[in-house]
């Protein structure tokens, strides 16, 4: 049975339809809620899929400015993870984990995105297996205000207009989405409600929508999307 841990750092940043999809094929499913002070694994052994979700923080946050997150922690466990062949994926936050993980610091965006908006893939994106089943360009969702970080040989599969780091293929198994196709709209509900302020300067931003029509759009084509790029995930770490 396929094994898969969530790194947790936020109640209202879970894991969304990742976990609707995990539960679907009946895999094993397991996670570090570190906001709760749950510890991660000791060992990467009882694991496949690692899955690094996002939260406020950036790498940088220190241990004084949010005690329950130990950024060089979570960046020594997943390089344990990428060294061991597990599959891995980063969302937001993971997805600059990653990157650090493998000595590339994560940079801040050249523009905040919150809401909905297209992501186009790069020639590489559209070349690669596991998005054949996406359209040159896709409305998903984004939450951020930083990048991950690009390593020599990393490859980026997706761009936005507001970030030009949207999906990035670290290895055939380590990939980082800056974007957010695991939200759903109960998801998206708890985090709107903690974070009303990013939206106080709305006029300011290219790339905030109103939370009304973030509210009113739907999530189940970037689920669908995202479901498809876990399965030739899976496939891949299955077939190594």
């Amino acid at each position: 049975m396929m094994k898969v841990h969530f790194i947790i750092h936020e109640a209202y940043e879970g894991p969304g339809a990742l976990l609707s999809w995990a539960e679907e094929r009946n895999y094993s499913v397991t996670s570090s809620k570190v906001y709760l002070g749950e510890a991660l694994p000791e060992e990467s052994n009882a694991i496949d899929l690692l899955i690094v979700l996002g939260g406020p923080q950036c790498p940088a946050t220190t241990v004084e400015e949010s005690p329950y997150f130990n950024a060089s922690e979570e960046v020594s466990f997943i390089h344990s993870c990428i060294e061991s062949d597990k599959a891995v994926l980063g969302i937001c936050l993971g997805a600059q984990l990653i990157g650090e993980s493998l000595g590339a610091k994560f940079e801040q965006s050249p523009n905040k995105e919150i809401g909905y908006f297209p992501i186009a893939l790069t020639e590489s994106g559209r070349q690669h297996p596991h998005l054949s089943h996406f359209n040159a360009t896709e409305i998903v969702g984004h939450w951020h205000n930083d990048m991950p970080g690009l390593t020599p040989t990393s490859k980026v599969l997706a761009t936005s207009a507001g970030c030009p780091r949207q999906i990035v293929e670290y290895s055939p198994l380590v990939y980082g989405f800056q974007c957010h196709l695991e939200f759903t709209a109960a998801s998206l509900a708890d985090l709107i409600t903690v974070s009303h302020d990013e939206f106080e300067r709305i006029g300011h931003h290219n790339y905030i929508q109103k939370p009304e029509i973030i509210r009113s759009s739907s999530s189940l084509a970037m689920n669908a999307l995202l479901f498809g790029f876990m399965d030739e995930l899976i496939l891949s770490y299955e077939t190594k």
